[in-house]
This record gives structure tokens, C-alpha cells and sequence, in this order.
């Protein structure tokens, strides 16, 4: 069977939640992922949570074109956070069909983000989600080290930890990390490139994460060592930004090259 490939929605983030089903069809993914609750204030906000107009265009492009929907994002774990709230993202989500939900850690409190974390594998079990948290270096869950702690601290049976290359690569994570965690735990991947310099300021590493990442191959990220240190044919959700390249170059050509630049890389393994 194939790898599936998904493409995530901050690579195409300047498309509505419908075309970006279409542009993941058209380019050759298997699998989209999609942003139901927008990540920063100054993203464009869809009314893709509930029984909407967007939501039911969102199902007929789904069975239109044979996309399935890896994972939806993104939620976060505050300091007020009342995990009830987020039954309707879960309920949208698994009502897509999505296999898993993307949530950050934004608590410095420790105990109360882990205690929270637990509480929303609980709630995203009900609706059949795996409930995958994202380390990345300028948050309160930093690196694989603290996202490994809280999981298992949280205990729940469909805790995960999705991994990105270039915030493993910027906490200065370790693939010897990694083969310590059981290889169930890593339900899937995020994929991209980036320079091998690491940023010196934290507007340098936000600004790359979020508008500057490379085509997988294009850059110095240690992307097959970090393939061979987790599951065998792992899905891969390509997540790259290019938003100087979106000047000239449009989101479906965009997520074509980004496909092929994947599939090349992984045929070279």
C-alpha cells in the first residue's frame, strides 16, 4: 500500500477549506488536512465548524474527488481552556472523517496543560480521533522530550506526538529520542525542509516556520534519518509554507511541486 501523502493547509493556506480539497485532488495527495479554528489572529476565518454551508460543500468535494481528510487543527491547550468547548471542533472533525486532531500546548503550568491534554484525548476517543500534540520550540511543549513526559503522564490509549522536522531539528530534538517512545505513538509526520543554519532570534524561527519552509530535499533538515527513526510508511502531512513563491506560483502548482519534491526524496530512501 502507498504512503499516504496529505497536504496541510498551511501550504495552501490562502485557499477556502473546499479548494483546498480540490487543489489536494488535483495535485496527486491522497489526503488533505484541515484548518477548522485558525492558528494566528490574522488568519482568514471559515465557518467550517458545526452544520455549515462551508462544511457541506466540504463533504461534497470529499466525496467528489476520493480525499480523505488526515487530520484537523488546531486546538489549544491555555490556561482557561474548558475542554467541553472543543466538542464541536471533534464532532466537525470526525463528521469529515478525520483520523486525527492537531492540538498545541499553551500552558506554562505543566500539571494543569497535562491535566487538560488527558481531558481532550478523552473527549476526541468518543469521536474516534487520535489526539496528536505538536511540539514546537516557542511554545510551552518545546521539544519531543516535554511532548513524551506530558503523554505519558496523561496516560490516555490515543495520546500521540506529531512530529515536524523543523521544530525537532530547532528544540534540537534527537532521533535517539525518538526509538525511545513506543513507534504507535507517532500516528503521523509533518514534512518540510529548511536551511541547516538555525534561526538566532525567535521572529527569525516563527517567521520561518510560518511563511519561509523549503520542499522536502531542498534544504538541511535530517529528513531521512528522521523517516528511518519512525514507523515504517508513516503518513506524511506536507506542511510548507512558501509565501514569497506564492507571488508568482499558485497553490495548486505549489502542492504539485511539493508532491513531486516528496515522492522524489522518498524514492531515494
Amino acid at each position: 500500500m502507498a504512503r499516504p501523502l496529505s497536504l496541510a493547509a498551511l501550504s495552501v493556506l490562502e485557499l477556502a477549506p473546499p479548494d483546498m480539497v480540490s487543489c489536494a485532488a488535483w495535485a496527486g495527495y491522497s489526503h488533505v488536512g484541515l484548518r477548522l479554528h485558525p492558528a494566528t489572529p490574522t488568519e482568514a476565518h471559515y465557518p467550517t465548524i458545526g452544520d455549515t454551508a462551508v462544511v457541506r460543500e466540504l463533504l461534497a468535494r470529499l466525496a467528489d474527488t476520493g480525499v480523505r481528510v488526515l487530520d484537523v487543527e488546531i486546538l489549544r491547550l491555555k490556561p482557561d481552556t474548558v475542554v467541553a468547548d472543543f466538542e464541536p471542533f471533534m464532532e466537525t472533525g470526525a463528521r469529515l472523517g478525520a483520523r486525527h486532531v492537531l492540538l498545541a500546548g499553551n500552558d506554562p503550568d505543566e500539571a494543569r496543560l497535562t491535566e487538560c491534554y488527558a481531558r481532550s484525548c478523552e473527549l476526541a476517543a468518543r469521536y474516534g480521533l487520535v489526539a496528536a500534540i505538536e511540539p514546537m520550540p516557542w511554545t510551552e511543549v518545546r521539544d519531543v522530550a516535554q511532548a513524551e513526559r506530558i503523554m505519558r503522564a496523561a496516560g490516555q490509549p490515543n495520546c500521540g506526538i506529531l512530529v515536524d522536522p523543523i521544530h525537532f531539528d530547532r528544540a534540537g530534538s534527537s532521533c535517539a529520542e525518538l526509538a525511545a517512545i513506543p513507534p504507535q505513538r507517532f500516528p503521523y509526520l509533518q514534512f518540510c525542509d529548511a536551511p541547516a543554519a538555525r534561526p538566532t532570534t525567535t521572529a527569525e524561527l516563527l517567521f520561518q516556520a510560518r511563511a519561509e519552509r523549503l520542499a522536502p530535499g531542498e534544504g538541511g533538515l535530517p529528513l531521512r534519518a528522521l523517516l528511518g527513526a519512525l514507523p515504517a510508511g508513516i503518513p506524511l502531512s506536507v506542511e510548507v509554507p512558501q509565501q514569497a513563491l506564492a507571488h508568482t506560483v499558485g497553490p495548486f502548482e505549489r502542492a504539485r511541486r511539493l508532491r513531486e519534491a516528496t515522492a522524489r526524496l522518498l524514492a531515494g530512501l
